[in-house]
């Protein structure tokens, strides 16, 4: 079961439940695959409201990697969800928030 305090969430992705983490590590790889130099540039580019289809891949992909899956973002890419590109964007906000939202801090 996800840990909110830990910033964990749960997604149900490509069929199976699964538990998704943006660790230090998978933040780090987001910032080195988007070009941010540092964790306030990440989370602008998040705060932008604007994303792709690959932005979504590698922060969901980031996100299952953070909770130890092995995955690679092209099995991301084929995964299905519901609702869709919708049901994608709602996974990747949801796993920002609970990285970034200070309210949900012990």
């Amino acid at each position: 079961m996800p840990n909110k305090y830990r910033g964990e969430i749960g997604a149900e992705l490509g069929g199976r439940h699964r538990t998704l983490v943006l660790t230090l590590g998978a933040l780090a790889e987001l910032e080195s695959a988007f070009g941010a130099g540092d964790l306030m540039a990440l989370a602008e580019r998040f705060g932008s409201g604007r994303v792709s289809s690959r932005d979504l891949i590698r922060i969901i992909g980031a996100g299952l990697r953070g909770a130890g899956e092995a995955v690679s973002d092209d099995d991301v890419a084929v995964m299905t969800v519901e609702g869709g590109a919708a049901g994608f964007v709602r996974i990747a906000a949801g796993l920002i928030s609970a990285t970034f939202d200070e309210s949900v801090a012990p």
